[in-house]
């Protein structure tokens, strides 16, 4: 499974970057905001000299053909951008001319497995839906991560499962057992990996017997 950063502040991409197992970046319009990022295009271009793998950068036109227009410009940063497209009918159409045009793209806000199966059958790259807001509303998103596996592996669809909107370790940890592609995450959640309290009590238990050790042999 590959992990993507789910951010747009530089200080969390590095940090992310520096523990050795960041595979790609994904940002969006809110993320943007959050940071206070004036110049878009110039922030994804920052991004992408800090990591070498893919960059999601997303569009905030709706219409096909301004899609087009904002889609190929952004593809011109750097060669790790991928195109982020939402899965309106729109995007879809831009989705099926980037994929002619060897442009790769993200297609987010998916909710639904036929919309993966739209999304999969234009030529996504990856297809972004969005687990935690699902199960915000009381609808079960890890079995649309599981559906959707399993509809792209019965047709040998290229595109890869992205989950999105993860809340928690364990969301990480039943999408890797479900064989979901990726998994973006913020970077609270990526620590949060790491942490385990008999890891925490037993390293305290090793310094504190050292540390004994230590002093007996003054």
């Amino acid at each position: 499974m590959k992990f993507f950063i789910d951010s747009a502040d530089l200080s969390e991409i590095k940090e992310a970057e520096a523990m050795g197992v960041l595979d790609g970046v994904t940002t969006n319009p809110s993320l943007c905001a959050k940071v206070g990022v004036r110049d878009f295009e110039g922030h994804v271009a920052k991004i992408c000299e800090m990591v070498a793998g893919d960059v999601s950068a997303e569009v905030v036109s709706t219409t096909y053909a301004e899609m087009l227009e904002e889609g190929r410009r952004l593809a011109t940063i750097a060669d790790n951008v991928v195109v982020k497209i939402p899965l309106i009918k729109d995007g879809i159409k831009a989705i099926k001319t980037f994929s002619e045009e060897g442009i790769r793209t993200n297609c987010t806000l998916c909710f639904s497995s036929t919309q993966a199966l739209i999304a999969a059958k234009a030529g996504a790259t990856y297809i972004s839906p969005f687990l935690g807001r699902l199960d915000d509303i009381s609808h079960d998103g890890l079995a649309l991560i599981e559906d959707i596996v399993t509809i792209y592996t019965n047709y040998s669809f290229q595109t890869e499962v992205l989950a999105a909107s993860i809340r928690h370790p364990m969301h990480v940890v039943e999408c890797a057992r479900m064989g979901a592609d990726v998994a973006t995450m913020p970077l609270s959640v990526m620590e949060g990996l790491l942490k385990h309290p008999l890891t925490d009590s037993g390293l305290e238990k090793f310094l504190a017997d050292w540390d004994k050790l230590q002093a007996s042999l003054k």
